[in-house]
């Protein structure tokens, strides 16, 4: 049997103001219903005014996935009642849309994809319902907040293969500053697409709306393969319906039967003239493009020298590639710095601020190479510094951290760990090399972990050799 996916996605772009408004568009923790204007709540006599910063910014996304810009594109009426749309229509873009063609490619279990993009348009958010145990109630500052919808063909084949589409595009739009597309503040929403057929032709679709994460996204995706493919093979058929998808529950739930774009009856927008992108102002947009993430990737490998691997780690979150280049930048080593920002800072980083500044990693780092203080102490005082706030160094002096270096001392201590450990000396002379790892841990032990070890491991082969 054949599965096809095809995937409806809604991002939210990153603009200070609402779509065709001066509102706010910083509604999540915004009081319900504060950031609203006569605009969008769609009374009478407010006409609209387009953001062109919501233009430029999904122009990027167009030249990023390669697609081509429509010099002229026009905003359509999607008529529809429901209580979060105060209007009675949504203001979208369908006969011309901004953007069509281009693709987007990844990767699945090392296995390089490819997927069409359809086309990509520009249209504005309807409010949001929440629901309590008495009823409904509508928050409308969502209303008006400006989005790109991008429609892929169907060329995703399995519901992984639409997971990893989702991630990497969330990567592209991240990288390019359009959006922060958080899925769980619902900045990137996804609607799928999925149909399975016996004859390798396409099947009839199913329609799962909203998903919210990547995860609901493979669920959902999965378990309506499962249904359709256990439909066809008892001889049933496959009607067309729209599911929604209980995540807790791990179910879809039937929402509607078969639906139209009819339903909706399109027609023109009056109040908005038509998009005409210049040429001169599509290549303003060009010009001011940020690196695309897999160029970065192959430059941070190329001029860095880290794994494809390491690369890819720091791609998924550009916050994390732009840490790790001022660190590498600040300290003069890139293997340092990707040593330390992959092995150690991620482990503490929560949220899409670094849990340390670059200068006070440089600084611990630069300790380091000059032997004021052990790898293992060091990551004892990232470990608070994190979480007081404090100077790296602020730390070692106060906890008396600074690496042992004085050579008497150092042999002073070396003489004693060979007196107290005759048979790791025996085993040395009997050429066990390991010994004299035993014989620096000891040290290391007595001086809480400040002995310089490689200086220790040189004095230890010299006394013994010697002897």
């Amino acid at each position: 049997m054949r599965t096809v996916i095809g995937l409806e996605i809604h991002v939210q772009l990153a603009t200070k103001t609402k779509l065709f408004c001066s509102c706010s568009t910083d509604y999540f923790t915004a009081p319900p219903n504060t950031l609203t204007c006569p605009v969008c709540l769609g009374m009478p006599g407010a006409l609209p005014v387009l953001n062109k910063k919501a233009v430029e910014l999904a122009l990027r996304v167009s030249l990023a996935l390669n697609a081509r810009v429509q010099e002229f594109s026009r905003f359509d009426r999607k008529n529809y009642f429901y209580p979060d749309l105060p209007k009675g229509y949504q203001i979208t873009q369908r006969e011309y849309p901004l953007a069509v063609g281009g693709a987007l490619s990844f990767r699945v279990d090392g296995e390089a994809r490819t997927v069409r993009i359809r086309e990509m348009h520009l249209e504005e958010d309807a409010g949001k319902l929440i629901h309590t145990g008495d009823g409904a109630l509508v928050d409308m500052n969502r209303c008006g907040v400006p989005l790109i919808e991008i429609v892929t063909e169907p060329d995703i084949q399995s519901p992984k293969e639409a997971r990893e589409f989702l991630r990497t595009l969330r990567m592209l739009l991240r990288h390019l500053g359009v959006s922060n597309a958080d899925m769980e503040k619902g900045e990137l929403r996804c609607d799928a697409n999925i149909s399975v057929s016996t004859d390798g032709k396409l099947g009839t679709k199913t329609e799962i709306k909203n998903l919210n994460s990547f995860r609901a996204v493979e669920r959902a995706l999965a378990a309506e393969e499962e249904r359709q493919r256990e439909l066809l093979s008892g001889g049933g058929t496959v009607e067309q319906v729209t599911f929604g998808w209980d995540e807790h529950a791990g179910k879809l739930v039937l929402q509607r039967s078969k639906e139209e774009a009819h339903d909706y009856r399109y027609f023109p927008e009056p109040d908005l003239v038509p998009l005409v992108v210049s040429r001169e102002w599509l290549e303003q947009v060009r010009a001011g493009m940020p690196e695309l993430p897999w160029e970065r990737e192959e430059r941070f490998v190329r001029e860095y020298g880290l794994s494809p691997k390491e690369a890819g780690v720091l791609m998924e979150e550009p916050a994390r590639a732009d840490y790790f280049e001022a660190v590498a930048r600040a300290c003069g080593s890139p293997q340092d710095a990707a040593g330390w920002v992959l092995s150690e800072v991620l482990r503490y980083w929560k949220d899409d601020s670094p849990p340390i500044s670059v200068e006070a990693l440089t600084e611990l780092i630069e300790a380091v190479r000059e032997g004021k203080i052990s790898r293992t102490n060091a990551k004892e005082v990232l470990e608070e510094a994190i979480a007081t706030g404090r100077a790296p160094m602020e730390i070692v002096e106060e906890r008396g951290l600074s690496l042992l270096a004085d050579e008497e001392e150092l042999r002073r201590l070396a003489q004693e760990v060979i007196r107290e450990n005759p048979k790791a000396v025996e085993d040395f002379r009997a050429g066990k090399k390991g010994a004299i790892g035993f014989l620096v841990g000891q040290a290391m032990r007595k001086t809480g972990g400040r002995a310089d070890a490689k200086k220790l491991s040189e004095i230890f082969l010299e006394i013994l050799g010697s002897n």
